[in-house]
């Protein structure tokens, strides 16, 4: 019982910082399941099956401001949902502590470029939003559609800077796009993948399903009530300790 409760607030804590920064569940709730006894790539699976419910209480949320746009949202899905199955099938040629140790740097950087960009994603500018703008974003989506299928943790803060420095997205919007359709659709891919390919710890997911539901509505609330400044400096703060734990992971494996 007690076990439950604490994977329960886990997730909750986990998946509503999650939806005010745009990404970063796996940092508290994947080493939380390895924590309490799961092999990693049963922690993988459940935690990524988990994660759906992220997408589907941060949605309830943002469904309510109408900041998405079917051009951008469709490309998020052609291109990046192709990635996300292929990345999920797909054993890494490099060996998993480099891969840790390199999405970390990456990851941390993020939060480091963020800091010293004032203005980044403080005002919606669209841009690149042409045939060949889209080809190419789209090209950058499919990149990080095979990380998201991939890896474990962060690739949910990449999406959300992708969208604001290649579309011109302000944090808010950007977020919104991340969390419905990465949060939804492409975790929702992952996530079926992994039930068919991997072992899942089934008797675990009530409770996260639970505390990942409840934490991606109320940190999409929180979001929204306080808009970009807010959703920045928790960007900046997750993404770096996110890029830690993964250096940190990479290290010690």
């Amino acid at each position: 019982m007690l076990e439950h409760v604490l994977l329960f607030f886990i997730s909750l804590v986990a998946n509503m910082l999650s939806a005010m920064a745009g990404g970063g569940a796996g940092l508290l709730q994947l080493p939380a399941l390895i924590f309490l006894g799961l092999p990693f790539s049963v922690a993988l699976a459940t935690h990524k099956i988990a994660t759906v419910a992220l997408g589907v209480g941060a949605t309830l949320k943002h469904s309510q401001q109408n900041h998405t746009r079917w051009p951008v949202a469709l490309i998020m899905l052609g291109f990046g949902l192709p990635g996300v199955f292929v990345g999920a099938k797909a054993v890494l040629s490099i060996p998993e502590p480099v891969a840790k140790v390199s999405l970390g740097i990456l990851t941390a950087g993020l939060g480091v470029y963020s800091i010293f960009k004032k203005q980044l994603g403080q005002h919606y500018t669209p841009k690149n939003a042409n045939a060949l703008g889209h080809f190419l974003g789209g090209l950058g989506l499919f990149v990080l559609g095979f990380l998201n299928g991939a890896l474990s943790s962060g690739t949910g803060l990449f999406v959300t800077l992708w969208l604001v420095t290649w579309y011109g997205f302000d944090y808010k919007r950007a977020t919104a796009y991340t969390m419905i359709l990465v949060g939804m659709f492409w975790n929702g891919t992952g996530a079926l993948t992994f039930a068919l390919l991997a072992e899942v710890q089934w008797a675990w997911l009530p409770m996260l399903l639970l505390g990942s539901l409840l934490g991606g509505y109320f940190g999409a609330a929180v979001a929204i009530k306080h808009g970009n400044p807010l959703i920045k400096k928790v960007f900046e703060v997750v993404t770096i300790l996110v890029g830690l734990s993964l250096i940190y992971n990479g290290l010690i494996a």
